[in-house]
C-alpha cells in the first residue's frame, strides 16, 4: 500500500519517527519526508541512516507556510508533532496550544489543500478525561481533526487518528531516568508507587498507526488494548535486570500526573467497535440539532466502564522484565552495563 508513495511524518525526529524509518525504509516506499524543527537532530538521522529516499524539511507545524512547503506530491501523512512533556506544558499551557491544536489545524489544512489521501494524527491516553494542559491540549487536537474529518470529502482526504498510552523508553519517559539513576548510583525516584501506566513499545506504537491507516474510516479514534503496570513494579523490574541494589524512594506526584490513564472513556466505550486487538471509536455523526440530544437519550450509557490502566490487564513483575528485553534500549544498556 505504499509502493512508489511519499510520506511526510510531522515530528519526524522523535522516537516515533525513528521507528517508522526502521519499519518502512527497506520497502519499496518511495520517499519518506522528516519535518520538524530541530535541524540537530535531522543532521544526526541524516549521517545515521545515510538513504536518499529519506528527505529532510526544516519547519515548525505551528507556521502554515513551512507545513505547505513540505507538503507537495505528498500521498500520506503521520503527524506526531506536538508537545508531550507533562510539566512543561503545565507552566506553558499556551506553547502546548500553539503546537498541539493550532499546528494541527496547520497540518489538516495543509493537507486538504494538497490533495493528501490520508492524515493520521497521534494522540495519547492522556487526551481521555484530561487534567493536565498536555492532555487538554491533545484532546482539543483530537476534535479538531475529528471535525476536520466532517467538513472534506474523505475520498479525496481521509482525516483519523491513533490514541495509545505511554511508549516504553521513548523520549523523556521514566524508563530511560530509571537506568541513568542505576547507572550514576542514585536512588531510584518514584512518584507514587500505586500510579499505573500502560506499557507499549514503539514497534506497536507504529502498528497501531498500520492498522489504523488500513481500517480506520474519517474522523475514527483507533486505540490498541495495551497491558499497563504500577511505576513501582516497573522501578522494581528493572532494578531487577540490571541486578542493582538502588534504592527505590517514593518522591511524591509531579505537576499534572494522574493515578491512572484512560484510553476510552465510558462515553467512547458505549460506541467503540471492539477489533480483537484494537478498538474504534467512530466520530460522532450527530449535528446540530439539538432536539436530538433531549429526545433521544442512551440508556447504556449508566453501565458502561471506562477503559484504563487500572483495570486492563496488569503485568507481575517477571511480565515487565520479559516486555522490557523486548526492548532495543534496554538490550543496549544491559550490554553496556555487564561491560563496565
Amino acid at each position: 500500500m505504499f509502493k512508489d508513495k511519499t510520506l511526510l511524518i510531522t515530528g519526524g525526529t522523535g522516537s516515533f519517527g525513528n521507528a517508522v524509518l526502521e519499519r518502512f525504509l527497506n520497502t519499496d516506499i518511495k520517499e519518506i519526508r522528516i519535518f520538524s524543527r530541530d535541524e540537530k537532530k535531522q543532521d544526526d538521522m541524516r549521517k545515521k541512516y545515510k538513504n536518499n529516499k529519506i528527505k529532510f524539511y526544516l519547519g515548525d507545524v505551528r507556521n502554515k507556510d513551512s507545513v505547505k512547503n513540505a507538503m507537495y506530491n505528498v500521498d500520506f501523512v503521520f503527524h506526531a508533532a506536538a508537545l508531550k512533556q507533562v510539566p512543561s506544558c503545565e507552566f506553558f499551557p499556551m506553547e502546548a496550544v500553539k503546537t498541539n491544536v493550532i499546528g494541527t489545524e496547520n497540518v489538516l489544512d495543509a493537507s486538504v489543500e494538497f490533495g493528501v489521501q490520508k492524515v493520521i494524527c497521534l494522540s495519547t491516553d492522556k487526551a481521555a478525561y484530561p487534567i493536565n494542559a498536555m492532555g487538554i491540549s491533545k484532546a482539543m487536537m483530537e476534535k479538531v481533526f475529528v471535525a476536520k474529518s466532517k467538513n472534506v470529502d474523505s475520498e479525496r482526504t481521509l482525516i483519523c487518528g491513533t490514541r495509545y498510552g505511554n511508549v516504553m523508553a521513548s523520549r523523556g519517559s521514566v524508563i530511560p531516568l530509571f537506568v541513568d539513576q542505576i547507572k550514576s548510583g542514585q536512588d531510584i525516584t518514584v512518584t507514587d508507587p500505586d500510579m499505573t501506566r500502560f506499557l507499549m513499545s514503539l514497534e506497536e506504537a507504529v502498528e497501531l498507526v498500520i492498522f489504523a491507516f488500513e481500517n480506520a474510516e474519517a474522523g475514527d479514534i483507533m486505540v490498541q488494548k495495551s497491558p499497563a503496570s504500577t511505576i513501582k513494579d516497573l522501578a522494581q523490574a528493572i532494578k531487577e535486570l540490571f541486578n542493582a541494589d538502588n534504592e527505590i524512594k517514593v518522591i511524591g506526584t509531579r505537576h499534572g500526573e494522574k493515578l491512572y490513564e484512560t484510553l476510552l472513556t465510558r462515553e467512547e466505550h458505549v460506541v467503540a467497535e471492539d477489533m480483537g486487538d484494537f478498538y474504534r471509536v467512530p466520530a460522532d455523526s450527530r449535528d446540530l440539532n439539538y432536539d436530538k440530544y433531549f429526545v433521544e437519550g442512551d440508556k447504556e450509557l449508566s453501565s458502561e466502564e471506562e477503559y484504563n490502566s487500572h483495570n486492563t490487564t496488569r503485568l507481575n513483575v517477571e511480565q515487565i522484565k520479559e516486555k522490557l528485553l523486548e526492548l532495543e534500549y534496554v538490550q543496549e544498556e544491559l550490554k553496556e552495563w555487564v561491560h563496565s
